[in-house]
């Protein structure tokens, strides 16, 4: 196995630069090294290096690291169980890609509620994700990873039969027919920096569709019917949590229950203005004779999108608005409802900044 010889950091720094290539890849820097020094062995990290783009068959990755396919699989199939790899059966072959950082091993190593080292990895995870650097290279490129689902019950009645069933977290939850549910990643990290959020950490993360079977198989979620899924969102509803998914438009494979005070992408653009989420089609727009001047929609704002003013209602700050509707599901006196914006949303158009998420990764092969 002459192909993972060499000293312990050439290793690491050959799996650092492999993950660079992503099309959302990852800024190298001494923080990034003990994440991966945590999460994958010598051995792990060598192979790991290894991998092509795009997914391959366990033949093909075996010729690429020069190892038979009897080791090969056996290191695959371990590496699936930590979420550093992805494999994905299609058609009677299963396939392999390596996990990038988001979405991926980030997620996954903080998905189970006990780990190796979680809290040591917490910390660097904690502080790699605060580097604005990171910040800009995870969530400042013109294709989003994520887009904002609105609050559709608070759209206003002038709109209501414009919205579409991808915009509509039920309606995405009903076709998928069932997923799993999982610890919020964002969450546990905080838990284990002695930060605990006041919103619920367990089976709160929604995954579906194919991409819940793999979480579910490596036992990184587990399963919940429609029903559960929706209750589920009801209760994120009722908390005020912004909802986000893959920004997809057919099948996305996960919604996610953020809050400003742990999610990586809502504090990007709360702290450092970085356009981290792909707004939805909608505004809220403020009836003036109707506000009551309470300021329970700048309270609820996730992201510091809404701001007091001397007059009654808030100013609301169209640029750093992602259209999710937290704000009118919080009015008092119904002051607040969401309408469309004058563009339809147009999907990216960027492939290649998509294969970070396995929802689109299923489909190519």
């Amino acid at each position: 196995m002459g192909h993972l010889r060499g000293g312990k950091e050439e290793a690491y720094q050959a799996l650092a630069e492999r993950l660079s290539r992503f099309p959302v890849g990852v800024v190298i820097n001494d923080t990034l090294m003990g994440i991966l020094k945590l999460l994958y062995t010598e051995n792990e990290a060598a192979v790991g290096s290894k991998f092509p783009i795009k997914p391959r068959p366990l033949a093909e990755i075996a010729d690429l690291i020069g190892m038979n396919e009897e080791k090969t699989g056996a290191l695959l199939s371990g590496m699936a169980e930590k979420g550093l790899v992805v494999d994905i059966a299609r058609k009677g072959t299963t396939y392999y890609m390596l996990s990038p950082v988001v979405v991926g091993f980030f997620e996954y190593s903080m998905m189970r509620a006990n780990g190796a080292n979680i809290s040591e990895l917490s910390s660097l995870y904690e502080h790699y994700f605060k580097d604005k650097n990171v910040v800009e290279e995870v969530f400042g490129s013109d294709t989003k990873i994520f887009r904002a689902l609105v609050y559709d019950r608070y759209i206003s009645e002038l709109v209501q039969t414009e919205v579409l069933d991808y915009e509509k977290a039920e309606s995405v939850i009903r076709e998928s027919g069932g997923g799993g549910l999982s610890l919020c990643a964002c969450r546990h990290k905080n838990y284990h920096l002695g930060k605990p959020c006041k919103f619920p950490m367990e089976d709160i993360c929604t995954s579906l569709g194919r991409p819940a079977e793999w979480l579910l198989r490596h036992g990184f979620a587990r399963r919940a019917a429609v029903d559960e899924l929706l209750k589920n969102l009801e209760r994120s509803y009722r908390l005020g949590l912004v909802l986000t998914c893959d920004n997809v438009i057919d099948e996305p494979a996960y919604i996610c229950h953020c809050c400003g005070c742990c999610c990586g992408p809502l504090q990007a653009i709360k702290d450092h203005r970085v356009s981290a989420v792909q707004p939805s089609n909608f505004l809220p727009k403020i009836d003036p004779d109707a506000c009551l001047g309470c300021d329970s929609c700048v309270d609820a704002c996730h992201i510091g999108a809404l701001e007091a003013s001397q007059s009654a209602e808030p100013v609301l700050n169209r640029e750093l608005c992602i259209g999710c509707g937290v704000c009118a599901s919080v009015c008092p006196s119904d002051a607040l409802q969401m309408f469309r914006l004058d563009e339809a949303y147009v999907p990216p158009q960027n492939k290649m900044a998509q294969l970070t998420n396995i929802a689109v990764e299923r489909n190519r092969f």
